[in-house]
């Protein structure tokens, strides 16, 4: 078992978080994260019925918004310290959601797994100097996907400036999506993000993707992967990593569960909620003839990107700010001391260092 790190008390300064698409399957987890942990959520979102039906079971408050109304997206941030984003299609809420939130300059996190979406927020948001001005994070891809990747690789690369290539392979024993995941994938349409040449490419739909072997530590073994899954992994690593390549991997196991014509969702197997699907990711920083590995086991993804999300807020709001500075836009592993964020995680495993 992984000993987690002693969590301080962060949430006196303003507890208030705002927690957009409230009623949604990770959102839940995530609200029910912010109230274990002090904070005070307020859900938003479009459908009101859906809204207070989700904030009456978690015995929350609730705001109407929508991201075609800005004068509403004001209304439900109003009075918090940060807004989550956690409704999709993302490529419809994040521009309005960041807007928002920098016109009452609070911090912005989401938690999209959408490649295409992730790479136009760093893009546009990046060099805006509202952000700056602003002194406020905008940190998207907080979430399983994009961020804890992420964390592995800025761990496992420690002190090296640059590395030839880094490889992320993730196992799951199954995946029961839920309709976000099924209907980006859609949105997707086969496309591919790759990055080669230290350059990110997108790779059309009609592309095969290579296939190959992984061996995973255990419970998993010698697997079957698919190549090139694109992941925001991809995306994020590569934003503050020195690396000509990077490699994405995901067996084949789950993958029927993607394209199954019908699917009931992630199902839950405990009193919180989680599935009991299991994950595993391990991460290959090589250069030269050197390797260092991080190895990271858990349970249900969209579970486990509450605490993430969570934990990346209370290190923003309570300790103002991000390893470097005190704003701008940033991905997990370069916003946070990696091994300190990856200990405080609920995991079930987690190895660092291993060659």
């Amino acid at each position: 078992m992984t000993e987690h790190h002693h969590r301080p008390d962060r949430t006196r300064a303003n507890p208030v978080i705002a927690v957009f698409g409230g009623y949604g399957h990770t959102a839940r987890f995530v609200t029910a994260e912010l109230l274990e942990r002090g904070w005070t959520p307020v859900l938003s979102g479009r459908d009101a019925t859906k809204l207070a039906a989700a904030a009456a079971e978690l015995g929350v408050e609730w705001k109407r918004a929508s991201v075609d109304d800005p004068a509403s997206l004001d209304h439900a941030i109003e009075g918090a310290a940060a807004v989550i984003n956690c409704a999709g299609p993302f490529a419809e809420t994040v521009p309005p959601l960041v807007e928002a939130a920098l016109r009452a300059g609070i911090h912005y996190l989401d938690v999209t797994g959408e490649t295409l979406v992730a790479i136009d927020t760093f893009d546009t948001y990046r060099d805006d100097p509202r952000v700056k001005e602003a002194g406020v994070v905008v940190a998207p891809v907080m979430a399983f996907y994009g961020a804890l990747g992420d964390l592995l690789a800025t761990a496992a690369m420690g002190d090296w400036p640059a590395a030839d290539e880094i490889s992320i392979a993730v196992a799951l024993d199954s995946w029961h999506p839920t309709r976000g995941t099924l209907l980006a994938g859609e949105r997707r349409a086969g496309r591919r993000v790759v990055f080669t040449d230290r350059r990110l490419q997108v790779l059309a739909g009609d592309e095969p993707a290579p296939k190959g072997t992984w061996t995973f530590p255990e419970p998993f073994g010698v697997e079957e992967v698919v190549g090139e899954f694109s992941t925001t992994d991809v995306i994020t690593v590569s934003r503050h990593l020195d690396t000509a390549r990077i490699h994405t991997f995901l067996n084949v196991t789950p993958l029927k569960d993607l394209t199954a014509p019908q699917t009931t969702g992630p199902r839950s197997a405990d009193a919180a909620g989680r599935s009991d699907q299991v994950f595993l990711v391990e991460v290959v920083v090589r250069r030269g003839d050197e390797e260092r590995r991080a190895v990271a086991r858990g349970r249900d993804i969209y579970a486990f990107t509450a605490p993430i999300v969570v934990e990346a807020v209370e290190r923003i709001v309570a300790d103002g700010g991000v390893r470097g500075g005190n704003g701008g836009v940033v991905t997990a592993g370069e916003a946070f001391d990696a091994e300190d964020f990856l200990r405080s995680l609920p995991l079930d495993e987690l190895v660092l260092g291993g060659a």
